[in-house]
């Protein structure tokens, strides 16, 4: 008996003591974003989630439609990269249900010129570019019917479209196109206006170089997105209170230096 007791003990010791020293295997959470600020964010919060057991895939898009339509497929588990009123309209042009986590910084739009210096300047029948999609395409037209530039009908709101202009005195022209691509247009018009993540990504200063910029009442918070499926999963808990911790607040406002503004 005595012969089999130590060789059966160690049997069942040797086991456990590996399993229990052996570490945890993180759950991984695949997240899309674009890359200025919103992948750089990401990238700040990653070790502090590493420790949660939380490992983020941070998958990096140039576009507003694929993070939302990926997450939709389940290829992603959550993105971060737009605002409310964007989600609500992807939400209804394409039958989804994607939804806000929870709220982290303000990107102020801008309009921005290679040709003028002040609104003042811009000639009659001046070429303005703005975005092409939607609710930016219609923050756009607010920004501008605020500095008095056009005039849009009552009522109109974040979805206003060109179609919604009743008075125009300089007869702007408006040409709409992709989001990410007025930075590069800026040089062949007059004014662009154009997202704050792509502005910066560009180079462009918005505190600095925009001739108008909204203010810190901007409706157009960007939030953290997942499906109702997985929003409420511990993963993506542990990643909403790591967008919105203090250490976050005080890597934004030092990074960005108040054109990227937290909300929380």
């Amino acid at each position: 008996m005595q012969f089999f007791d130590k060789p059966v003990l160690s049997f069942w010791i040797i086991p456990v003591l590996l399993a229990f020293l052996s570490p945890v295997s993180a759950e991984e959470l695949r997240v899309g974003a674009t890359p200025v600020p919103h992948a750089e964010i990401l990238e700040f919060v990653k070790p502090a989630l590493e420790k949660q057991g939380v490992t983020l895939d941070i998958k990096v898009f140039t576009d507003y439609v694929q993070p939302n339509l990926q997450l939709v497929q389940k290829r992603l588990d959550a993105n971060f990269f737009q605002h409310k009123p964007y989600l609500d309209e992807f939400n209804k042009s394409r039958s989804a249900a994607l939804t806000s986590v929870v709220a982290v910084h303000i990107e102020p739009f801008g309009a921005y010129s290679k040709k003028v210096g002040k609104l003042d300047a811009l000639a009659e029948g001046a070429t303005v570019a703005m975005p092409n999609d939607t609710s930016n395409g219609g923050r756009a037209l607010l920004l501008l019917a605020a500095h008095d530039l056009i005039r849009l009908k009552d009522g109109a709101s974040i979805t206003a479209t060109v179609h919604d202009i009743v008075s125009n005195p300089r007869k702007l022209r408006f040409r709409e196109i992709e989001a990410a691509t007025l930075p590069r247009a800026l040089g062949q018009v007059d004014l662009a206006l154009i997202n704050t993540n792509y502005a910066l990504e560009a180079g462009l200063d918005p505190l600095a170089d925009a001739i108008i910029i909204e203010g810190a009442e901007s409706p157009y918070v960007n939030i953290l997105v997942a499906r109702p499926d997985n929003a409420a999963s511990e993963a993506v808990k542990k990643l909403a209170a790591a967008l919105t911790s203090p250490e976050t607040r005080k890597f934004i406002e030092k990074r960005y230096k108040g054109a990227i503004r937290p909300v929380f």
